[in-house]
C-alpha cells in the first residue's frame, strides 16, 4: 500500500493510495490513530486494508497539497558515505585515501528540513551551494528497542519512500560537524508517498537515480551499500532505540554536484527527480527562499 500525508482544510491528514485518488483515513479512524506515526505504531494497517477494499477515494492525488511523507517524526537518523563510489569521488576531491568505515557514519537532521513531493527545495540567501543526494528513506514501524540483532533488523520497518537529501556544501564543510548543511529548512524532500515494506522484499536490490532537468546526474543500485539497512538499524539500537515513525536516511551515491569538474549546483527553476525502483519518483523544484525569512 501507498500512504500519503497531506494538507486539507487547514489540518494535516493521512490515506491511503488507490489507483489515482486518496481514501482519507483521518476521518475514518482518526479517532483511533490521530496521526500518520500513531498510525504506524498502533499497527493500523489491517484496518487500511479493510477500509481500502470498500471504499473509493476521497481526493484526487493529483490536487492534494503533500507534506513529507512522516510530518513530524521524532529522529532523522542519516548514513554518511555509505556508497564507495561516493567515498571514492569524495576522497579525490579532497586529496584523501580515507577507506570504508567498519561502522556507518551518522548525523541528524531535524524536522523544519522537511519538504514534501511537488513542494519547493529552498536555496537559502547565505549559500549557492545546494547539492543533490538520491537516497532510500526508511520509515521505522516497530520500537526497536536496545541491542536488536541485525538479522531481525528489517522486522521492524514499516516502509520506504524516496528521498532527496538535499544539502548546502559550505556550510557542510564549516566545521569538522556536518550537521548545519544538513539541516537547512525545506531542503531534505521525502514522497511521493510511502510504500508499505510488504512491497518491498529487499532494501537491497532497488535501482536508484537523480535526474536535474531531465538529466541523469546519479544512478546506482541498494546492493552497492557499504552498510546495509538492517546493519543501520542495528547499529543504531546499540546506541539508541528506534520508535515508530523514525527516519533512516541511508544515504547516497556517486554523482553529487560538489565534486565535480566544474562543480554544479542547483539552481532556482531546476527540477530535481529521486527514482527508486518499486517505490516512485519524487519531483521537486528548486526555488529561492522567500526574502522576507
Amino acid at each position: 500500500m501507498k500512504l500519503v500525508s497531506y494538507r486539507h482544510g487547514g489540518n494535516t491528514h493521512y490515506g491511503v493510495l488507490k489507483a489515482d485518488r486518496v481514501i482519507d483515513l483521518s476521518t475514518r479512524i482518526g479517532g483511533r490513530y490521530p496521526d500518520i506515526v500513531s498510525f504506524i505504531a498502533g499497527d493500523g494497517m489491517p484496518v487500511a486494508r479493510s477500509i481500502y477494499a470498500s471504499e473509493s477515494g476521497d481526493f484526487d492525488y493529483a490536487d492534494l497539497e503533500l507534506l513529507p511523507v512522516v510530518p513530524r517524526p521524532g529522529k532523522i537518523l542519516c548514513v554518511g558515505v555509505n556508497y564507495a563510489d561516493h567515498l571514492e569521488e569524495a576522497n579525490r576531491h579532497r586529496g584523501q585515501n580515507r577507506p570504508p568505515s567498519a561502522y556507518p557514519m551518522m548525523f541528524a537532521r531535524w524536522p523544519e528540513s522537511l519538504t514534501a513531493h511537488r513542494s519547493p527545495i529552498l536555496r537559502p540567501r547565505v549559500s549557492t551551494q545546494l547539492d543533490w543526494e538520491a537516497e532510500l528513506l526508511v520509515v521505522i514501524g516497530k520500537a526497536t528497542g536496545r541491542y536488536l540483532a541485525q538479522e531481525r533488523a528489517l522486522e521492524h520497518v514499516f516502509g520506504y519512500s524516496c528521498m532527496n537529501e538535499a544539502c548546502l556544501r559550505d556550510y557542510q564543510f564549516h566545521t569538522s560537524q556536518i550537521n548545519p548543511g544538513k539541516n537547512f529548512e525545506q531542503t531534505g524532500a521525502t514522497g511521493p508517498w510511502l510504500v508499505t515494506a510488504d512491497e518491498i522484499p529487499d532494501p537491497q536490490a532497488l535501482d536508484v537515480e537523480l535526474r536535474l532537468n531531465g538529466r541523469q546526474m546519479q544512478h546506482g543500485n541498494t546492493r552497492d551499500m557499504v552498510h546495509s539497512v538492517a546493519k543501520v538499524i542495528a547499529y543504531i539500537s546499540q546506541w539508541m532505540p528506534l520508535q515508530p515513525g523514525d527516519l533512516i536516511a541511508s544515504g547516497t551515491m556517486g554523482g553529487v554536484g560538489f565534486t565535480r569538474q566544474p562543480p554544479i549546483f542547483m539552481q532556482p527553476g531546476d527540477i530535481a527527480e529521486v527514482t527508486i525502483q518499486g517505490i516512485g519518483t519524487l519531483r521537486n523544484e528548486i526555488c529561492d527562499e522567500p526574502a522576507h525569512r
